[in-house]
């Protein structure tokens, strides 16, 4: 196996624009001899030139040192076409995602190298297997897929094509490793690791904005502010772009041959054909002022309070939770089994909806409300009405539960409310990943964790909030929509039975 160790150790780069440059660039510096060749006449040289620019600020602001610069330099060479790659161990191509340019690509490389070196392909959407395909060696082909903007994102995801060899797979992790990366390893598949975990996020909030249980910025709110996301998922396409985020959204639905779980909804093509795309547009789902977001205006918080509160019994840990903070807010809380004719009635949901637990606990509908208590109560409250619920019991409530100065949002009866529903279905995707063996759990949650900014993987996130509840979660949104998107994965379903972490990988 090539040493990627070795000084003579050599490295071609087919792509000189934001992804091939990144590349060589963190190549370079980790002292590879690297050479850049991109079929624009002047590209590369020109390549080199900004990352000597983006290595001279880091030089002054004294995030490198300026041997360290010149050595970078010294190792990163323009190539002035393909034949210039004949004594190169590994090559990676990162240009256009067009299936046919990329194959001829490949072929060119294949008539160039030698017979021992691994050609690998960055391609963020485009099947690795497909590519190789179209080269007399396909076992000498690999995916490589760094991410945007590759200096900052440490994560690559190493992917094995259907005829990549053994050692292929081995020799890009060591290659990972050494240019200062985390690898990942994924079989080939739309989306790999990342993409494919990523679906459940937007898509589900898309899917809540499009039913009509809560605006865009709502959706937002609840997710950054009550369930720890860095970003809600209408600022994360905003950001993205929808001209982006609207076609991998289509493009993995379709490779997955209409999957139900990753099924997009009519309202991201709908605004991306009205020119809404993002910050890059200065409106999308928000709008932008010389690119700052321009925030929604919080609705003002109502003066009007509940005569008492009765909080449901159904589950004891969370009625614990609510009733101190209802208590603590000044709110006179009724201890009895069943409500008096003036309270205010709180039910706290785990997986079902509002309608659902009035009914069940034989409630008056029209003083009804529920809570999400599952993720916390301290940073943001998400509260949750019936269609009966009666005005002045939505606005007392409100009131109740921001009289300390933390916001509360409330949305429309939704199986699973909003974080509950939006988390169990992004722990579900994950589980299908890792029940299809596409990678190990740990690699998927390493993944996500790096390529996404989850505070946890989905599959922590899972085992933090018990296999048993997101399964309960996803038969209460099966049994309510009758929709295969909510199918339980049978990983999340046999580890819920049998009480073992959602990480832990099956013993064959």
């Amino acid at each position: 196996m090539i040493d990627v160790a070795s000084s003579e150790f050599t490295l071609g780069v087919v792509g000189a624009g934001l992804m091939g440059g990144g590349i060589a660039q963190v190549a370079a510096q980790a002292g590879i001899r690297t050479l850049l060749f991109d079929a624009q006449i002047g590209a590369a040289a020109r390549a080199r030139q900004n990352i000597q620019a983006t290595l001279g600020k880091l030089t002054a602001k004294g995030k490198i040192s300026e041997p360290d610069m010149a050595r970078a330099l010294e190792h990163l060479r323009p190539a002035d076409s393909l034949e210039a790659f004949r004594g190169c161990h590994v090559v990676i191509e990162a240009i256009v995602e067009n299936l046919p340019v990329k194959q001829e690509v490949f072929r060119q490389l294949e008539s160039v190298v030698t017979p021992a070196c691994v050609l690998a392909t960055n391609t963020s959407s485009l099947s690795v297997t497909a590519i190789a395909s179209a080269c007399k060696h396909p076992e000498r082909v690999g995916g490589f897929h760094f991410f945007s903007p590759v200096p900052l994102m440490k994560i690559v995801e190493v992917i094995n094509g259907v005829r990549t060899g053994p050692g292929v797979g081995e020799l890009l992790t060591a290659l990972a490793h050494r240019m200062g990366h985390a690898p990942v390893r994924a079989q080939d598949t739309p989306g790999f690791i990342v993409n494919h975990a990523g679906r459940g996020y937007g898509t589900e909030a898309l899917r809540i904005v499009g039913e009509g249980v809560a605006d865009f910025h709502v959706v937002d709110r609840v997710l950054r502010d009550g369930a720890g996301f860095r970003m809600g998922p209408f600022e994360l396409m905003d950001l993205t772009g929808l001209d982006v985020s609207q076609p991998v959204m289509e493009s993995i639905y379709h490779q997955y041959h209409e999957e139900p779980r990753f099924r997009p909804t009519p309202l991201l093509l709908q605004r991306k054909l009205a020119g809404l795309l993002g910050r890059k547009s200065g409106e999308g789902f928000y709008r932008y002022l010389d690119g700052v977001q321009q925030a929604v205006a919080p609705a003002q918080v109502p003066a009007a309070r509940p005569a008492s509160v009765w909080v449901s019994r159904r589950h004891a840990e969370l009625r614990h939770v609510v009733a101190g903070l209802a208590t603590a807010l000044g709110a006179n809380v009724e201890t009895a089994e069943r409500p008096t004719d003036n309270a205010l009635c709180v039910v706290t949901p785990l997986g079902g909806d509002c309608t659902s637990a009035a009914v069940e606990e034989k409630l008056d509908p029209a003083r009804t409300i529920a809570i999400d208590a599952l993720f916390g109560l301290k940073t943001h409250r998400t509260l949750m009405a019936n269609p009966l619920t009666a005005p002045d019991m939505r606005e007392a409530a409100l009131g109740l539960f921001q009289a300390d100065g933390v916001a509360a949002s409330i949305i429309c009866d939704s199986a699973g409310l909003l974080a509950q529903r939006v988390i169990a279905h992004i722990v579900n995707i994950a589980c299908d990943i890792a029940q299809q063996h596409i990678a190990t759990p740990e690699d998927i949650d390493r993944a996500v964790t790096l390529g996404l900014g989850y505070r946890k993987g989905p599959l922590a996130m899972g085992d933090d909030i018990g296999a048993a509840q997101v399964l309960g979660t996803l038969e209460s949104l099966h049994a309510f929509y009758r929709d295969p998107r909510y199918r339980p994965s049978p990983w999340l379903k046999r580890r819920a039975l049998l009480g073992i972490s959602l990480l832990s990988p099956d013993q064959i």
